[in-house]
């Protein structure tokens, strides 16, 4: 039995002989110097959603944090274990990083979870529901329109959670500190999986807008 899937191992030879190849200097100045990436994206872990490839990144450019349904919690030192924070925390204040975009993406599996309702644990744990759990509010009150179509809950969800995790980056001192100092801005982005188009969050408004890409 190989030690790696077969396409796994092929992938990684194809990144030998081309973007290593040719971007060598980068990853070893990288290695020298250490990772000084301006941008902090949080997006879901959809396979097909992927920020270095949605947004051409090279590598040491942007700092990644991937969870179910691209969501911040809400600050709590608590003592209890917080992936999520710990990765904002190590962005914010080592890596100093200049963004955090809040990504979420069309059909996203975990929006799906949280509007509904009656689908059963996928484990007893029931990590993904209680995870969800964040956006249950918002959750109801979509699920409740009858005037929206399943597809039209999903996206103003979908919508509606990187508002809720933008509010919820503000609850952490050391965002709403730089932000207030204009060292840090917050942004909200949705990508369409099926058009490849990308929207993003007026910071105004609130409103989700076709940027120009021309």
């Amino acid at each position: 039995m190989p030690h790696l899937p077969d396409h796994l191992l092929a992938g990684y030879r194809n990144f030998m002989t081309g973007r290593y190849l040719t971007e060598r200097g980068r990853y070893r100045e990288l290695a020298r110097e250490g990772q000084a990436p301006e941008t902090m994206i949080v997006a879901c872990c959809d396979s097909r959603a992927a920020p270095e490839a949605i947004f051409d990144a090279g590598p040491g450019e942007l700092f990644v944090l991937r969870n179910v349904g691209n969501l911040v919690p809400p600050y709590a030192p608590d003592g209890e274990f917080h992936s999520t924070s710990a990765a904002l925390e190590f962005a914010v204040q080592s890596l100093k990083v200049k963004n955090i975009v809040v990504m979420g993406h069309g059909r996203c599996g975990g929006i799906r979870a949280a509007l509904d309702t009656n689908s059963a644990p996928l484990s007893p744990g029931d990590f993904i529901g209680k995870w969800m759990s964040l956006i249950a509010p918002a959750a109801e009150t979509v699920s409740s329109s009858t005037f929206m179509t399943a597809s039209e809950r999903q996206t103003a969800l979908e919508r509606i959670s990187i508002r809720y995790s933008i509010a919820n980056l503000r609850s952490f001192p050391c965002v709403s500190i730089l932000e207030g100092k204009g060292r840090l801005s917050l942004h909200g982005a949705w990508f369409d999986i099926s058009t490849g188009e990308l929207w993003v969050m007026n910071k105004k408004t609130g409103d989700f807008e076709r940027p120009e890409t021309a």
